[in-house]
């Protein structure tokens, strides 16, 4: 299963960086990976999640999730929002972060690639999963501005 998540990214990845700008995109991709890879630790150190099965066996963290899944999906949530209202990006965030949290939800009871601890919930990761998505698209429009008026 991680073989197959791991070449679905590699693809969707290639796909999402075809779209101008392409700057924008790795800068996007790049951030929401330290952003995750930072959270991710930060929850396994505290026990609340584990990755008994994992791709890379010297990380503690999903590197295939925190590197490479969820980088892409923001990557496709900041094209689909980049002209969107505040409204429309909060509405957005929900609908990418349900079916992530979705399936993460589905992994957790029905694979041994994650496992909750302590009062983490699915909830929980639709919360953190939605929460990133803004964050990194707010990131995102002020270095587009910021960027603006730095070459002006």
């Amino acid at each position: 299963m991680l073989r197959i998540l791991f070449i679905f990214g590699i693809f969707t990845f290639l796909h999402a960086v075809r779209k101008p700008p392409i700057k924008d995109w790795l800068i996007i991709f790049l951030l929401k990976s330290y952003i995750a890879s930072f959270l991710d630790n930060i929850l396994v150190k505290k026990g609340y999640l584990k990755y008994p099965v994992n791709l890379f066996k010297t990380f503690d963290i999903s590197v295939l999730f925190s590197y490479l899944l969820f980088p892409v999906s923001c990557m496709y949530f900041n094209q689909a929002t980049k002209n969107s209202s505040p409204l429309g990006i909060i509405v957005k965030s929900i609908l990418f972060s349900a079916p992530s949290a979705l399936a993460e939800d589905w992994i957790e009871k029905n694979t041994k690639l994650i496992t909750y601890k302590k009062s983490w919930t699915s909830f929980h990761s639709f919360f953190s999963i939605s929460l990133s998505f803004i964050l990194v698209r707010f990131l995102m429009s002020f270095i587009r501005k910021f960027s603006v008026r730095q070459s002006s």
